[in-house]
């Protein structure tokens, strides 16, 4: 059942060179959709209540070596699945008609998708990394073959950001096994609560290097900007959306699953971190004039969110730290969509010269009015994705990490001021009758916009539809570390957030 995530793509990439060029988009648009029904089946009949690992499947394959074939999904990687499903869709979608080579193409994007699925389903720590870096290769090709500007130098300097953290990650891997003497990478025989505490904080240290950097947290951050903005939109969605929840979520995985009571002592230091990732990120997109660049730089402060969640290490916090991957990535792909079409119809990217979108006659007044909600979805307006995920991590960690919590709140202002000068200065104001009239905005170029609005509406409106997922495996995490602060463990239970939630926002 799970196997098919994973080999549904990438059989069908080993498939896409012998299908004709006429039928190439529509075959790899099947495929990907198939693979997001798939993953839709399987939330559907996925128990809420239980906190395991479901749906398993194991074949022996290595065992001399540890090495097993073994799969899972729980509530951690369920939401981060069908999201990788869904926006693999949309990316393929939102590509061009007429583009170069494009058996390479699809087929690369198909590979990234099935190697993303193998990360978030594997339950044998090799298994993990063999699929973690399955998708170096074809990102870096994606990058430098359709990339824009300086698109070499940026695939380069994502390879090796990558490699050193596929490299920190194995090592860790590695280490762990070995020091327990385990006779297996097995994820439940690979625990490191009986170590010294010192050796812990050393594993866990190389953990949170390695997945920060893929995430990315600052200082780790610096390949992300000439990244994002050299890819294609198309690329550039994966990045942002997909890539990155996948540093998050093996943070989580590996991280606080395997180290519980040494990521409680660090957790006022990785509070911390959350902080200076939100403040940098948002001050930084501030001063930008790319507009590409800016939403680049706005990620990587919303990605410090979900660290001040983790840190945090309560019912509420980690609930709401994976919401926030999934928002983030929802958010994060319609605005890198809508930005592809400003710069592919008005021919620039720069907040100098963009001006007067909204016009309704010679404007661009869709894609303006999409931006905006785009943009209000991001600072976390009521009513939108952003918003309660970014509230359950408030309200989760204000009462253990005060401090760090109404900095990052301050974060979320910033985050308000980027995307009003950003709108301000593209959608409004006068048109430059030099270069109006605009191209028309075709269908296929809304249709990606208009699929990710509705699902940002809709998780908006009925919250519980994201939030009930991850309950019960986030549960399961936080009564595995029993070295929390005592006033964790002094918060009364949570029972059912999701049916809590709209209490929550009231109070």
């Amino acid at each position: 059942m799970l196997s098919t995530l994973i080999w549904l793509p990438i059989l069908g990439a080993l498939a896409i060179p012998l299908i004709p060029l006429r039928f190439l988009k529509l075959a790899a648009l099947t495929i990907s959709g198939l693979g997001l029904a798939w993953s839709l089946w399987i939330a559907v009949n996925f128990n809420l209540a239980e906190p395991l690992p479901q749906f398993p499947e194991f074949l022996p394959w290595l065992n001399a070596l540890g090495l097993n074939y073994q799969l899972g999904v729980d509530g951690l990687s369920l939401p981060l699945l069908v999201l990788n499903s869904f926006l693999t869709w949309i990316a393929i979608y939102s590509s061009k008609e007429q583009i170069e080579r494009p058996r390479l193409f699809y087929s690369l994007i198909l590979l990234v998708a099935g190697g993303v699925a193998g990360a978030f389903l594997a339950q044998n720590l090799l298994l993990f990394f063999l699929f973690y870096e399955v998708e170096l290769v074809p990102f870096y090709l994606l990058i430098s073959i359709w990339g824009g500007e300086k698109r070499n130098y940026a695939a380069i300097k994502f390879l090796l950001y990558t490699a050193v953290s596929g490299a920190l990650i194995l090592a860790a891997f590695l280490s762990l096994v070995w020091v327990q003497g385990a006779e297996s990478f097995a994820y439940e025989a690979a625990m490191g609560n009986a170590l010294p505490a010192w050796l812990q904080i050393v594993l866990l240290g190389l953990i949170l290097v390695g997945f920060g950097i893929k995430i990315p947290l600052v200082p780790l951050h610096t390949w992300l900007p000439d990244t994002y903005v050299a890819a294609s939109t198309p690329i550039a969605i994966l990045l942002g959306g997909v890539l990155a929840k996948l540093g998050a979520y093996g943070i989580f995985r590996f991280g606080l699953g395997l180290f519980p009571d040494a990521w409680a002592t660090l957790a006022p230091g990785l509070a911390t971190w959350a902080v200076v990732s939100v403040l940098y990120g948002a001050t930084v997109a501030i001063a930008q004039k790319d507009i590409k660049r800016m939403v680049a730089y706005s990620s990587i402060g919303h990605m410090g969110y979900i660290l001040l969640g983790g840190a945090a290490l309560t019912d509420l916090s980690l609930v709401g730290a994976v919401s926030q991957m999934v928002a983030h990535g929802l958010i994060l792909a319609i605005l890198f969509h809508l930005v592809g079409v400003i710069e592919t119809k008005v021919g620039t990217r720069e907040l100098d010269v963009l001006n007067g979108l909204m016009n309704p006659i010679r404007g661009l007044p869709l894609v303006s009015a999409l931006l905006i909600l785009g943009g209000m979805a991001s600072a976390g307006i009521p009513g939108l994705v952003g918003f309660i995920s970014e509230f359950l991590v408030f309200q989760g960690s204000y009462a253990i990490f005060p401090v760090q919590t109404l900095l990052c709140l301050v974060g979320t202002g910033l985050t308000a001021v980027y995307f009003v000068i950003l709108l301000n200065r593209t959608c409004f104001g006068k048109l430059d009758n030099d270069i109006a009239y605009f191209p028309k905005v075709e269908w296929n170029e809304r249709v990606p916009a208009l699929i990710l609005v509705l699902v940002i509406f809709y998780f908006g409106i009925q919250p519980s539809g994201l939030v009930r997922w991850p309950e019960s495996t986030t549960a399961a995490m936080i009564a595995a570390a029993p070295n929390l602060p005592s006033a964790i463990i002094a918060q009364p239970p949570i029972p059912t957030l999701a049916a809590d939630v709209p209490d929550l926002i009231a109070q």
